[in-house]
């Protein structure tokens, strides 16, 4: 186990017009509150960032394509420019409610893993931030390129890995297109978020280990078990001696 650490950040989507938003803000962190635009309305965003201010939870922006068919999972083409600006538009959106509270941003679906992988996306989005935002966190995928040019870019970086998500040997997630991406056991959910919180491991689907820097675990709030597998994540972390609390002790620069 990693001595260091006493503290990880559990973050949750919120937001996204699931019942169980009032049960999963109690158990988290950090919540992720759609934007009003892949899921949910500006009115179930603003109160859902209401709701995150009264019980303590950092207020987050989470940012998707413009594609409520798909819940906003499906990547479509999009240039960088595009890019930097819709996001913007919907961190503005969260903003105008949060005001000085707004503490981090993290994109959704489809367009997190595709400015996770493109340099020019992350970049572009990077910048815009920083620019307009100096202050926000970024949550992005461990070892992104989204986690790196967050970091040139001047923003503290707090790097996610998923408790309920499993992973191929190369450090992605299993799509969601095959039957085992998904981990649905409260159980087998709390143990991959012990060790990637106390040893920065987890176990991979062909049954391997990889390391992975983890500053920030989620849990998706549309999942059907999910209060059960926030509340397994919280009782297993704390038998360990690890608080769950919100990111601010990611990195601006981490040495490669």
């Amino acid at each position: 186990m990693n001595a260091a650490r006493t503290t990880i950040d559990l973050n949750c989507d919120l937001g996204e017009g699931a019942e169980h938003d009032d049960e999963l803000i109690r158990l988290v962190s950090s919540a992720n509150i759609c934007c009003g635009i892949h899921a949910g309305s500006h009115e179930l965003m603003a109160a859902t960032v209401r709701l995150a201010i009264r019980h303590g939870v950092a207020v987050g922006a989470h940012p998707g394509h413009v594609d409520r068919e798909h819940f906003g999972r499906r990547e479509l083409p999009i240039s960088p420019t595009d890019c930097a600006a819709v996001v913007a538009a919907q961190i503005a959106a969260v903003a105008r409610v949060a005001g000085g509270l707004l503490h981090h941003v993290k994109l959704h679906g489809g367009l997190y893993h595709q400015v996770g992988r493109d340099p020019a996306l992350a970049q572009a989005v990077a910048e815009l931030l920083a620019a307009r935002w100096p202050r926000i966190v970024m949550y992005a995928e461990s070892g992104s390129h989204l986690a790196l040019a967050a970091r040139t870019a001047g923003l503290v970086v707090a790097e996610e890995a998923f408790i309920d998500r499993r992973y191929l040997a190369d450090g992605t997630l299993v799509p969601r297109s095959f039957p085992e991406a998904m981990i649905d056991d409260p159980a087998e959910a709390a143990a991959q978020a012990v060790r990637l919180a106390a040893d920065g491991m987890l176990a991979t689907s062909a049954g391997g280990e990889i390391r992975v820097t983890a500053d920030t675990l989620c849990v998706h709030g549309d999942g059907a078990r999910a209060v059960e597998i926030a509340t397994a994540a919280r009782e297993a972390l704390a038998a360990v001696g690890i608080a769950i609390h919100p990111a601010s002790c990611g990195s601006r620069v981490r040495s490669s």
